[in-house]
């Protein structure tokens, strides 16, 4: 073989040095391709007992694995030569529209997380054009949120407290605010078994033991934000030194029926979500109350373990309700893939908590825009390779459920309600 030097005319073309990026957090987000990237840089810079409560589940965590899994154990159906130069990602969502099929799902003790907390998160939704769903345990008030989110649509979460008085009071500030939307949370009666926050000791507001500050030292950015920022509290309740679990069982109403429901509709103006379905005949039971919406989701596997798994009941739900009120899903997403393959087989639209905590826990604000950014470019991209270029093109015909865990025949009969 022949050789010779290279020329200097023919090495320019090839020599494309980058401008360092001296900013350091810009630098370790622009690296995260994937949602499991910026949970890995998350990891690093948050400790444990705050990520474990993030990342954790109940139990011995197969909810959340077994939903994850469903959306793994799936197959695409392209369609090609199809013109996919320009697609489409928003659509009507309860009402009104949305830019993308995915918005931020309501999460407790976010400044826990990451100091700028729920207000990062509604300011990243603004720029999206996506929902922010605030949480009745969320660390910023009804009014704030809506303060930094104040020409988009923000939702609030109830939990029925034991207190009726106090819950409603919340219902009544997020009407008042122009929260568009209220999303009923109704699979906590009691708090699940999280056995990583037991393990870490983990209380709200986390405590300085000789644990955590050992922790802290490999993260002192995360400290030193916790201590010379206002400290955490509870934006819609009294302040609280104590378990996640104990919280939730001094607090929540385990009487809560039906008829409560009804009488929860009653009193909200806007367009009213049931969230925490996963029975067939639950969903039915409150489209027929008249719900708005119902969310499938077996609160991110946090509640109980071995629950179904969302995504799998989706095409049932949808061929039973989905003419009559609108079918969310959340759980398990962890990819723009996910999200299509979600849509694909009937979801209207979806919720992400994890994977929008994982981009806050990695860099505040900006990692939230990361996060929806990667969401965003995997909705598109998936879309383009299966040659649609609006939502309401996805079908079941271009998703495949692959079998993994095949359920023994059940007795006869409807189960109780």
């Amino acid at each position: 073989m022949k050789r010779q030097l290279p020329k200097v005319h023919d090495l320019a073309p090839l020599m494309k040095f980058k401008k360092p990026e001296l900013d350091r957090k810009k630098h370790r987000l622009a690296s995260a391709l994937t949602i499991e990237d910026l949970r890995r840089i998350a990891k690093r810079r948050t400790p444990k007992a705050a990520f474990d409560y993030t990342d954790g589940s109940a139990e011995a965590e197969l909810s959340i694995e077994r939903a994850r899994q469903a959306f793994r154990d799936i197959e695409f159906h392209p369609a090609i030569l199809r013109d996919v130069s320009k697609v489409t990602t928003g659509r009507q969502v309860l009402g009104a529209p949305v830019s993308l099929p995915f918005g931020i799902a309501p999460t407790g003790f976010t400044r826990m997380m990451q100091t700028e907390g729920e207000i990062a998160g509604a300011h990243a939704a603004a720029k999206a054009g996506i929902p922010f769903s605030l949480s009745t345990m969320g660390t910023a008030s009804i009014e704030d949120v809506k303060a930094a989110n104040p020409h988009g649509r923000n939702w609030f979460q109830l939990y029925m407290w034991k207190d009726r008085d106090r819950s409603m009071q919340l219902v009544s500030r997020a009407a008042a605010a122009g929260y568009d939307a209220l999303l009923v949370t109704v699979d906590v009666p009691v708090a699940g078994a999280r056995l990583r926050d037991k393990r870490n000791g983990m209380t709200i507001p986390p405590a300085l033991t000789l644990r955590t500050v050992l922790d802290a030292a490999p993260r002192p950015q995360w400290w030193i934000d916790f201590l010379t920022t206002e400290p955490l509290a509870f934006a819609s309740l009294d302040r609280w030194s104590g378990t996640v679990a104990e919280l939730l069982d001094s607090m929540f109403d385990p009487t809560v029926t039906f008829e409560d429901l009804a009488w929860i509709k009653s009193q909200w103006p806007g367009k009213l979500v049931v969230k925490g379905i996963q029975r067939v005949e639950d969903a039915r039971a409150v489209t027929d109350l008249g719900a708005d919406g119902i969310v499938l989701s077996n609160h991110g596997g946090r509640q109980l373990d071995r629950a179904p798994v969302p995504f799998h009941l989706l095409p049932e739900v949808v061929k039973e309700v989905g003419a009559d009120t609108e079918v969310l899903l959340d759980t398990g997403i962890m990819s723009g893939a996910d999200i299509v393959a979600a849509v694909a087989l009937g979801a209207r639209f979806t919720l992400v908590g994890r994977a929008y905590l994982y981009g806050l826990m990695a860099g505040g604000e900006a990692g939230v825009n990361r996060a929806i950014e990667i969401l965003a470019e995997q909705v598109e991209r998936t879309m383009r390779l299966l040659g649609v270029t609006a939502l309401d093109e996805l079908t079941p015909q271009h998703v495949t459920q692959l079998v993994r865990l095949v359920p023994r025949p059940r007795p006869a009969g409807r189960p109780s309600t």
